[in-house]
């Protein structure tokens, strides 16, 4: 009886340290056409171990995440996303030039070990020549990759963590390679960092909070609060 609880406890743990290192991540290009459909996928599992949990199998309701798209004419435009084998998959037309801003959030139903858990994902699409700089207003957790120059292999790529919407000052941000390689690295005092993309392809940022705060979530207590923010940025060749 003993074991079996044993391995019960350690089978929970399994599970529950499986969900914290797990993200979900929205991948687009990083550019559009005015005019032309633009596709953003959002994916769950483990960015570094090229790890992608198939959308039936998504824990809980992570499934009714929201997906918010923001013009450049600051216009908030939800997007219904189609659930596919691996990913949901939504798609929008740009009616014009600039920047469009993807927001993905969700605030996980069920209450784990004592744990409120919030997702959170962002990215950007540019179209047309423009070369302005566009901050999301992150009210909760978030990071922004500075690519009003494209990210370009051998070349450093500025990021901004945010908590509160406050920069996070000297804070750890996780960057993870096409090739699985990480690396950790911390904010200063403004909240920015930055690191060399040494490789091409697509690059995973990831920030994470965790916090005591107690209270009560869908009828059940907690007593922490963790918060993740990705941030996916494709580095092209030089």
């Amino acid at each position: 009886m003993k074991k079996k609880l044993l391995l019960s406890i350690l089978a929970f743990c399994a599970f529950l340290s499986n969900t914290f290192a797990h993200a979900l991540w929205i991948e687009t290009a990083p550019t559009g056409k005015k005019g032309v459909a633009q596709e953003v996928r959002i994916y769950f599992g483990e960015f570094a171990d090229k790890d992608i949990t198939p959308t039936e199998r998504w824990f809980s309701d992570t499934r009714s995440f929201s997906l918010v798209l923001i013009t450049p004419d600051k216009q908030e435009i939800k997007l219904n996303p189609n659930q596919q084998k691996e990913y949901f998959s939504a798609t929008f037309t740009p009616e014009k030039e600039g920047v469009y801003t993807v927001l993905l959030h969700h605030l996980v139903k069920e209450v784990y070990h004592g744990n409120r858990l919030d997702y959170n994902s962002s990215a950007q699409v540019r179209v047309g020549n423009t070369s302005s700089e566009v901050i999301p207003s992150f009210s909760n957790i978030g990071i922004y990759a500075d690519g009003k120059m494209g990210f370009k292999k051998e070349q450093a790529i500025s990021f901004i963590a945010f908590l509160d919407n406050k920069p996070a000052a000297k804070t750890e941000v996780e960057v993870v390679a096409p090739n699985g390689w990480s690396k950790r690295l911390y904010t200063d005092s403004t909240g920015k960092g930055s690191f060399t993309a040494i490789w091409p392809g697509r690059y995973n940022l990831e920030f994470t909070h965790s916090g005591k705060k107690s209270g009560e979530h869908q009828g059940k207590p907690y007593e922490t609060e963790w918060r993740g923010a990705n941030c996916v940025v494709e580095v092209t060749e030089k």
